[in-house]
């Protein structure tokens, strides 16, 4: 056992139980409740409010406090804009003092636990750790203590300007600050989540989307190494950070150009001062025009992120640690084949082909974009790592309500995470005892290979390891899961194929 784990061990003697049970961190006393043998403490501060002059700051330390802080309810959510009633963002209220973190930890631990550690989907721009839908206390009961977190998005989170640049001391990373606060709250985890009777040793870090892709570069962030021992990528694009912090992309300028312009447009002129724009309200970082997507928002900066996920993953420069990746079934259903830049690069004997791999054109105009973005990445991901004789397991997720509307049936992108969390109470949908069942193998699942490096489910199949020459993955129907062989690897091959050529002829 390591000294860490030791220590822990010490340490769980003095969790309280009780509806109010208290714990002593690095800042102080927190107090948050108890509901079925699970205490849950929130809205705990990881980083100082990054607000006034810590506004495009990496996170600073919290200040102590004195008296026994109340920690039974989350915190303000990050600001973004409107929900739309998304049962992934949250409640409100929302404010820039909003870098805090969930823990769910069982009670009457007599050993450290594993701690898995969520980050949050959502583009970089929407999305927090207090939703709902994130309750850690169903994963809690697996025997696992849960720990989820907000991080700054949009501008507030990924952002640089000519005047940030100019009083930023050379040592200091820029741009990607809502990376550097994942990389505090893991620190802070590695801290104090021995009081919650977690290991620190064995923490696992899982996301959904942009929060798969975050975990895809935490993998590769030297600041984050040996901050996790496991991995787990849920429907995160293999992609993104393929720009530089100083140089265009070919989706646009340089990123402290594109933040010259966003603050010009709040009355602050390129050659104004970082004082100017930290007095810029953060209301006006809700006005959606001129918009930053996920894929231009987080910056290969050479050291918070080092390179692109492709890039890196190619070189083998990611964390060797144990990694479940998968998709689902159907993530974008609604998303046209025809608005792909790849779909409209292909010859019309390359397109002829493409469409004979699906079941007929509707079904490729319906599919592709889940192919090109999701499974084909995972998959090609999943062989980098397994490729440097890491552990690698790939899952597809078939499972989805009965009342999920018509015509876009299927598991869409983010339908899994009600599953895994054992929160379908969140769903939009009605649901049944058959989710509920499909619900409770998802969490053991994850929170098995949370405790032991290998997945795995009461009386459910083994789940195999990749390996080449022999692909399989473990499927999550409605009716239950089984090991089969990669859903569409034929197509996907095609897909890879097709994208290879393009590359080698600048298209792509």
């Amino acid at each position: 056992m390591s000294i860490i784990a030791v220590v822990t061990a010490l340490a769980l003697s003095i969790i309280p139980t009780g509806d109010t049970p208290t714990v002593s961190v690095q800042q102080g006393a927190v107090q948050g409740v108890q509901a079925e043998g699970v205490a849950a403490f929130k809205g705990i501060p990881y980083a100082a409010p990054p607000v006034g002059p810590l506004r495009w700051r990496p996170p600073q330390p919290v200040q102590p406090w004195s008296e026994t802080r109340a920690a039974d309810h989350v915190g303000a959510i990050c600001i973004q804009p409107p929900a739309n009633g998304d049962n992934a963002v949250g409640p409100g209220p929302m404010s820039e003092d909003c870098l805090t973190l969930n823990v769910f930890a069982p009670e009457g631990a007599t050993e450290p636990l594993p701690v898995m550690f969520w980050v949050h989907g959502g583009g970089y721009v929407n999305g927090s750790g207090t939703a709902d839908l994130y309750d850690g206390s169903n994963l809690a009961r697996h025997g696992v203590v849960v720990v989820t977190i907000n991080y700054r998005l949009g501008r507030h989170g990924f952002f640089d300007h000519p005047a940030l640049a100019a009083e930023r001391p050379a040592e200091e990373p820029a741009g990607n600050y809502g990376v550097m606060d994942m990389i505090a709250a893991l620190k802070w985890v590695h801290a104090n989540i021995g009081r919650f009777g977690g290991d620190a040793s064995d923490v696992t870090i899982f996301g959904e989307s942009a929060g798969g892709v975050a975990v895809s570069q935490l993998m590769l962030a030297p600041d984050a190494r040996g901050l996790f021992a496991k991995a787990i990528i849920q429907s995160g694009v293999p992609q993104g950070a393929t720009s530089r912090l100083d140089i265009a992309t070919p989706s646009g300028p340089p990123l402290a150009d594109r933040g010259a312009s966003f603050a010009a447009l709040k009355g602050v002129p390129a050659d104004g001062t970082a004082e100017a724009l930290r007095a810029i309200p953060a209301e006006a970082f809700l006005d959606p025009a001129p918009n930053f997507g996920g894929g231009d928002l987080v910056i290969a900066d050479g050291r918070i992120v080092p390179t692109s996920i492709e890039d890196g993953f190619a070189r083998g420069l990611q964390a060797p640690v144990p990694l479940i990746i998968g998709t689902n079934s159907n993530e974008f259903p609604w998303a046209r084949a025809d608005t792909h830049p790849m779909a409209q690069a292909l010859t019309p004997e390359e397109r002829t082909a493409l469409i004979a791999a699906y079941d007929d054109a509707d079904d490729f105009q319906g599919r592709f974009i889940s192919d090109v973005m999701f499974n084909g990445p995972a998959r090609w991901l999943a062989r980098q790592h397994a490729a440097r004789g890491h552990p690698v397991y790939l899952y597809s997720f078939d499972a989805w309500p009965d009342a999920m509307p018509q015509p876009h049936r299927g598991a869409w992108h983010a339908q899994e995470r009600q599953y895994v969390f054992d929160t379908l109470s969140t769903s939009p949908w009605p649901t049944t005892a058959r989710d509920e069942a499909v619900a409770k193998v998802a969490s053991d699942y994850w929170a098995t290979f949370a405790r032991t490096g290998v997945p795995a489910a009461a009386g459910q199949p083994a789940w195999p390891a990749l390996a080449e020459g022999h692909e399989e993955a473990l499927v999550f129907h409605n009716d239950g899961v089984a090991v089969e062989a990669v859903p569409n690897a034929a197509r996907l091959d095609l897909i890879a194929a097709l994208l290879d050529r393009l590359k080698a002829a600048g298209l792509r």
